[in-house]
């Protein structure tokens, strides 16, 4: 288990995190959340050991975490971290770049590994190719292969498919995180993609003001939004009589007391966004079809 204990950090005499604790299972997939500045990958990186403690403890099992006054080489064997910028080698391939940390003692075990993992991450064609011939989606690629090479116990992702397009990105995602599950590879992600978090984290923080605002299942977060933050991370939403409601809880009906004027339609592939004022105040609502600027409509809304 990973045992994050009161923990704060600042920047000279900036507070970046401050009383921030949590516990994650082995092999759970744990997501950080958080507007921009709010010390995501901070927080990644003191968990990795990149900076000092200004306060507090982390574990793993029973193996403390120290910043570089206890290290020389920043990071701990069993853990890996993936930054948004690439840690690769440009001028050798992507089969290479994947085996920098695998013994050359076994060459055929080395090359089934490599292969297993090209596979995970969609680069098979890409094999002999040199990552400086690679898009930035596909060196992100590489980067995540080469973190998991050697089955870490524990991997930490900062915004994992930031650079991959989405034809790419679903598959890749589903693919990936399969993957770290079968093998019981904890993974922390710090995203602002809730794709990266609905179907797949187990467990997630919110990140707010230099605390944590929310710390549940996703699902709990999603169903029971605790505020505007929470709820603007999962999709579009109103607030109607001070409760939040997102936009696909509200259908048009025959009659209610909701009475709405259409503003805007808002083309979404299999249904239509419509903005609509209720009383002065912008309203959004999905719909099957577009509506008409203008139109007044009734608002019921569907749990």
């Amino acid at each position: 288990m990973l045992q994050v204990k009161n923990i704060s950090f600042r920047y000279k005499k900036q507070v970046v995190l401050k009383d921030i604790s949590f516990n994650v299972k082995a092999g759970e997939h744990f997501s950080i959340i958080g507007e921009s500045g709010s010390g995501k990958s901070t927080l990644l990186k003191l968990l990795y050991g990149t900076y000092d403690l200004s306060k507090g403890h982390i574990f793993w099992k029973d193996e403390a975490i120290l910043g570089p006054k206890y290290n020389l080489i920043i990071g701990p064997e069993f853990m890996k971290y993936v930054a948004q910028e690439f840690d690769l080698m440009p001028f050798t391939t992507v089969a290479e770049n994947i085996g920098t940390f695998l013994s050359n003692f076994y060459p055929e075990e080395k090359q089934e590994r490599i292969n297993e993992l090209l596979d995970v991450v969609e680069l098979k064609p890409f094999a002999k190719t040199k990552v400086k011939e690679l898009s930035g989606g596909q060196k992100q690629r590489v980067a995540l292969a080469k973190a998991i090479a050697k089955r870490p116990e524990i991997i930490l992702l900062d915004e994992p498919f930031s650079h991959i397009d989405n034809f790419k990105k679903q598959s890749l995602r589903r693919s990936l995180f399969q993957y770290l599950k079968e093998k019981n590879i904890t993974c922390i992600v710090a995203t602002h993609d809730k794709d990266d978090v609905l179907s797949y984290s187990d467990h997630m923080i919110v990140l707010h003001d230099t605390k944590i605002m929310a710390n549940n299942t996703p699902k709990r977060l999603f169903n029971n939004p605790e505020n505007k933050l929470i709820a603007s991370f999962f999709g579009e939403f109103n607030m109607i009589n001070d409760k939040i409601v997102y936009a696909n809880q509200l259908k048009v009906t025959n009659h209610s007391n909701l009475k709405a004027i259409v503003k805007q339609s808002y083309y979404k592939g299999y249904y239509h966004l419509i903005e609509a004022d209720l009383n002065g105040d912008t309203v959004l609502f999905e719909h099957h079809t577009q509506l008409k600027k203008g139109n007044v409509i009734f608002l019921n809304q569907v749990l």
